[in-house]
């Protein structure tokens, strides 16, 4: 939202607010004192005449004051009229010279005053509407009660429920806004989540086969130089072959899926995938020991997650290690524990490493309240990771 547009509003706003008081002052000064003027115009001669036209005068535009001051704009009224009262009793038999302004007033209470002012100033107005009708007129009970109600309760009613609906209005208006607010922040943090997503699968896509290209590309440089190598070359072309055109078709798998145009339905790879990706390893050099336990369902959002988690273990396998792989795969009943061991390169220098692999690892793991544990001991890697199978 433009912040200067609304600070331009609220000064306009308030002047608009601050013309419309002005315009129902001015409204009631015309109504009440073109009623003095109209019914007490024999009277235009006497001193008492013109003192009731500048009470009245005084009590309309009362009503320009700040929202504040409605109490004692109400009670000021009230005063008028028995003065009013007063003064010209004996005279013509009207009362409520100041009617208007003070219904108006009656109304600025309900809408602006709370507490005991409030409470106090409604009184005024209900007693002060009843006490005008009781000098020099016998009315009886129910008469003065339905003047009190017309005069004074009904406009501050109408200012309660005036002030109520508005603020009804504002509340709703709130709530959509921070509804608003946090449909939008939900679609960020949506959209967030997917990028993280996906850069994770790019990255244990593309770093596996990358890997697996590299160690097969190795190969076959070593294989030039030597006089039977014509074999080992070929071996070596041919895998790097293959593991281009697996980086390629989960490369347009993923693009598929994020397109929408996955009409073949082809899913992602789970465990019944891990078969093929051992093979890969193998084919690169790497002996992997794969050491099942136990059987039973997985949910299929979590076998990708676990043919994954295996894919990355192995390419840093491939990476940084000297030796065999040794995969273990554990399905108990309540848990699924997932571990790879391998001895590591000595090296007079440590392998580059972006980390993202181990950071991918464990941001599977939270997705499914898993837990993972890796280090070294004795020269050996091991990466271990616990699924609880009832909250997965």
């Amino acid at each position: 939202m433009d912040t200067a547009a609304v600070g331009s509003r609220k000064p306009n706003n308030v002047k608009s607010l601050a013309r419309q008081s002005q315009l129902v002052a001015l409204g009631c000064l015309v109504a009440d004192v073109g009623w003095i003027l109209r019914v007490f115009d024999e009277m235009a001669g006497q001193w008492v005449y013109w003192v009731v036209i500048g009470l009245i005068v005084v009590a309309d535009l009362a009503l320009i004051a700040p929202a504040q001051y409605s109490s004692q704009v109400a009670v000021l009224n009230v005063a008028v009229m028995l003065i009013a009262e007063v003064l010209l009793a004996g005279t013509i038999a009207t009362h409520g010279h100041n009617d208007t302004g003070t219904m108006i007033a009656a109304y600025r209470v309900g809408a602006w005053s709370r507490g005991w002012p409030g409470a106090l100033a409604i009184a005024t107005l209900f007693g002060g509407e009843i006490a005008t009708r009781m000098l020099g007129s016998h009315y009886d009970l129910a008469v003065l009660l339905l003047i009190g109600l017309r005069g004074a309760a009904l406009p501050w009613l109408v200012g309660r429920y005036t002030t109520a609906r508005r603020a009804h209005l504002a509340e709703l208006d709130r709530k959509a806004d921070n509804a608003r607010r946090d449909a939008q922040a939900a679609i960020a943090q949506a959209v967030a989540d997917e990028r993280r997503a996906i850069a994770l699968d790019l990255h244990d896509m593309v770093s596996h086969h990358v890997s697996a290209i590299g160690v097969h590309a190795g190969a076959a440089r070593l294989g030039m130089g030597t006089p039977t190598g014509a074999p080992i070359l070929e071996r070596a072309l041919n895998e790097v072959e293959g593991s281009s055109r697996a980086a390629m078709a989960d490369l347009r798998r993923m693009l598929d899926l994020l397109h929408g145009t996955d009409e073949d339905g082809a899913r992602q790879p789970g465990l019944a995938n891990l078969d093929e990706l051992i093979d890969g390893v193998r084919a690169a050099g790497l002996q992997v020991l794969v050491e099942p336990t136990g059987d039973g369902p997985v949910p299929g959002s979590l076998d990708i997650a676990l043919y994954r988690i295996t894919q990355e273990m192995l390419t840093n396998a491939l990476r940084h290690g000297a030796g065999p792989v040794r995969l273990r795969i554990d399905r108990g009943h309540d848990t699924l524990t997932l571990s790879s061991e391998n001895r590591l390169q000595t090296r007079s220098a440590p392998a580059e490493s972006s980390g993202r692999g181990l950071a991918g690892i464990h941001r599977r793991a939270v997705l499914f309240d898993g837990k993972v544990d890796y280090g070294i001991e004795d020269g050996v890697w091991h990466t271990t990771v616990t699924f609880p199978l009832a909250v997965s």
